[in-house]
């Protein structure tokens, strides 16, 4: 059993994948051949924007967008405390300054309540200009934008929206990657689309930020091509093999994968949602469980459950066990007397299970079944 099955995956859609590989090396364009351009058209229309820029990676993506709005010494950008050192990995590089807030209770989302006043906090010391919020769509689960994006037009801040694990999900009508003036997303292969290596994206409507954000993504090169370097850059593209491994794989993703991850999560949460605390997803949303993790009810139970489930070889981890403001790196950031008090329940007590949409209904009975015997 395996804890996301690339594996079956590949074995679904071998023709089509091994298809789309021969026409690349047939056709000889590894950078930037036909499959780039074909597959950000599919994307950014799928998600509901005018742009899509495809990079290296969901780090660079994130960093681009950073270094898109000038982030830098100075600023202060602000994240959920639950999420992956990627989405503030930025600021430090930059020269910003990470401000952490809590996440709420139930989604483990970016808390609203927090990141007011965490902004308050850092316009009452005047040390800091507050420049952007990182909203984190954790687990592939959507935020709570209603409530995130009048806050950031409240104080002019940038909104860009981390939709690394949240690629196919919704959020009351709209795809996740179509919020904030910029989004971002990953293609690791763990995550809900992702390729055979590493990959990203970057999302937006403005004419002129696509155009600034591929400059950066070529050594910044100008009007006249790659020679023509008119700003500071980076060497960030994806791959034209990448993108042709990706093209069939999108067309999976939209046409049963999506809704084969809802069953799987139906079924966890209806056997365990009495001894867990099961993914709660909001009305009119939909998340695409890019992991489906539970709560034990403390943290004694939860390692029972982690040893019994690793003595039986089941696959499972714990998505995350630190918070960002506990992270060594993180050890200098401010955190102006904010408690973290539903990010440091959440990792004490959090595990993942198997999830992916290739897992058959023996292999879920199997995995629900050892998870009771642990209690």
């Amino acid at each position: 059993m395996q804890f996301i099955d690339l594996g079956a995956q590949y074995q679904a859609l071998k023709a089509q994948i091994n298809d789309q590989i021969q026409a690349v090396l047939d056709d000889g364009r590894y950078i930037g051949g036909p499959q780039i351009r074909e597959l950000e058209e599919k994307l950014a229309a799928f998600v509901g924007r005018k742009y899509c820029i495809t990079c290296a990676n969901g780090t660079d993506a994130l960093q681009i967008a950073y270094m898109v709005y000038g982030i830098g010494e100075g600023d202060a950008v602000f994240s959920p405390d639950i999420t992956f050192i990627s989405s503030t990995e930025p600021s430090k590089m930059l020269g910003a300054t990470s401000v952490f807030c809590d996440v709420r209770p139930d989604t483990y989302n970016l808390c609203p309540e927090s990141l007011e006043r965490q902004i308050q906090a850092v316009l009452a010391e005047g040390r800091l200009t507050p420049r952007a919020v990182v909203a984190v769509d954790i687990l592939g689960n959507p935020c709570d934008y209603d409530a995130i994006i009048p806050i950031c037009r409240r104080y002019g801040l940038i909104l860009i929206e981390d939709a690394a694990q949240s690629f196919g999900a919704s959020y009351k009508g709209k795809r996740c990657g179509a919020f904030g003036q910029i989004a971002t997303t990953s293609f690791f292969p763990a995550k809900p689309l992702g390729c055979y290596g590493d990959g990203g994206a970057i999302f937006v409507d403005d004419d002129e930020l696509e155009q600034l954000i591929r400059s950066i993504c070529v050594h910044g090169k100008g009007p006249r091509g790659k020679y023509d370097n008119v700003r500071i850059g980076v060497n960030s593209r994806l791959d034209t093999i990448q993108a042709a491994v990706l093209l069939p794989k999108f067309r999976a993703l939209v046409d049963y994968e999506i809704d084969a991850r809802q069953k799987v999560a139906e079924r966890y949460n209806a056997a365990l949602g009495a001894h867990f605390t099961t993914p709660f997803v909001q009305t009119g949303c939909q998340s695409v469980y890019a992991q489906y993790a539970i709560l034990a009810k403390d943290t004694e139970t939860r390692d029972r459950v982690v040893a019994h489930l690793t003595e039986k070889k089941i696959p499972n981890m714990i998505y995350y066990p630190t918070p960002q403001h506990a992270l060594p790196v993180f050890g200098s950031e401010p955190s102006y007397g904010e408690r973290f008090e539903n990010a440091n329940d959440y990792c004490a007590r959090t595990l993942s299970l198997p999830m992916h949409p290739y897992l058959d209904e023996v292999q879920q009975q199997t995995i629900i079944d050892t998870v009771l015997e642990a209690l």
